[in-house]
């Protein structure tokens, strides 16, 4: 899937702060205590669809991860993620079937259960079963098998790849639960303002609906979309929300509450669906689905043009001057034109995802806070 807007990463952070970036820096939510949580004042009644059926869940814990801009011109860097600050206590799955073209997060709905792109075992795998291409990996090899294909492709990746372990794609990274809703509401309240405004309104919309801090609620709760879909826009922004944002994330929760979207849809669809699917959802430019796609979805074959720390780094990787050509101009593309990066990054397919991470790390471009 090519990707074009600027960058935010959702990586589970294992980078030292003294080796990191801003962009790349991990943002853990801690919720702040509202004193005066308002009650949403709802101006339509939703009917609550039924719960997804519960399949193929995988052991691991819930993970947060909030996409911020979505302008490229505003952010060169990757975006920033909510991170759990729960982690799985049980070793994680390391034979869950998983392909570099869908989802290789277990997704969360917003009725409680969960849910896979595919069963649980290689048997129950076959196309004929799933109506998917036939999983290439599993949890516990897929890391192994992009990274063992980055160095066979251009082995000057090695040095690199030693000194900078990927956790995204590792079992623990794969084994993380992710509830889609919560986070492309949290990637559109982050959008264009620093992390602690995002955390602010984050927490005070929360709070809107109960869910402070305050309560005890764990971090893993999040108001239903159908709940957020009847919410007054006015009410909304309360919160601390611009009026398009709140029209945004009303508009999101309609299309979760009505199922246009779903995470069984997310989950299942191509990547060329997941992008046309998204992208009609205003709010959500291409940049933010690509981030989306990678960091929340963790899907591997991920590789986003438009974003300036991947473009810095496409460039320092062929023997360009990054530091000259950055006061050059150039536009959009001023470090490397899209043709050009397209061309470098399509030898390294079904795993750009991997190479798009590792770009961001030549340029030491902070990924964690894109992780999540």
């Amino acid at each position: 899937m090519s990707l074009r807007r600027s960058a935010r990463l959702g990586a589970i952070p294992t980078l030292q702060p003294s080796t990191q970036t801003p962009a790349v820096q991990a943002i853990r939510v801690q919720q702040n205590g509202i004193t005066k949580p308002r009650k949403p004042t709802i101006k339509k009644t939703i009917s609550k669809p039924p719960p997804e059926k519960e399949t193929y869940a995988s052991t691991s814990s819930y993970w947060d991860p909030a996409p911020s801009a979505t302008d490229l011109n505003h952010h060169h860097q990757p975006p920033t993620n909510h991170s759990s600050t729960d982690r799985p206590h049980t070793p994680p799955p390391l034979d869950r079937p998983v392909d570099p073209h869908r989802t290789n997060a277990t997704l969360l709905t917003p009725h409680g259960s969960s849910v896979n792109a595919y069963p649980s075992t290689l048997t129950e795998s076959s196309p004929s079963k799933t109506g998917l291409p036939r999983p290439l990996a599993t949890t516990g090899t897929l890391l192994e098998k992009g990274l063992s294909h980055l160095i066979a492709t251009d082995p000057r990746l090695k040095p690199v790849i030693e000194a900078n372990p990927c956790p995204l794609f590792s079992p623990a990274g794969l084994a993380e639960r992710i509830d889609p809703f919560n986070s492309l509401t949290s990637s559109i309240i982050g959008q264009q303002v620093s992390g602690a405004a995002a955390k602010s309104i984050r927490n005070k919309f929360l709070a809107l609906f109960n869910l402070g801090a305050e309560e005890g609620v764990s971090h893993a709760s999040f108001p239903a979309p159908e709940i957020v879909a009847g919410c007054e826009i006015a009410t909304l922004r309360t919160a601390g929300l611009s009026q398009r944002k709140a029209e945004y994330i009303q508009g999101l929760a309609e299309k979760f509450a009505s199922g246009e979207l779903s995470a069984r849809i997310l989950a299942t669809a191509s990547d060329e669906e997941l992008v046309e699917r998204l992208t009609a959802v205003r709010g959500l430019g291409r940049w933010s689905v690509e981030m989306f796609a990678c960091f929340a979805l963790k899907r591997i074959d991920v590789f986003s043009t438009g974003d300036l720390g991947v473009q810095r780094g496409c460039a320092a990787f062929v023997g360009r001057d990054v530091s000259k050509l950055k006061g050059k101009g150039g536009g959009k593309f001023k470090y490397m034109s899209e043709k050009d990066m397209l061309e470098l990054a399509a030898k390294f397919a079904p795993y750009r995802s991997l190479f798009m991470w590792y770009m961001w790390r030549i340029e030491n471009v902070d990924v964690a806070v894109l992780t999540g």
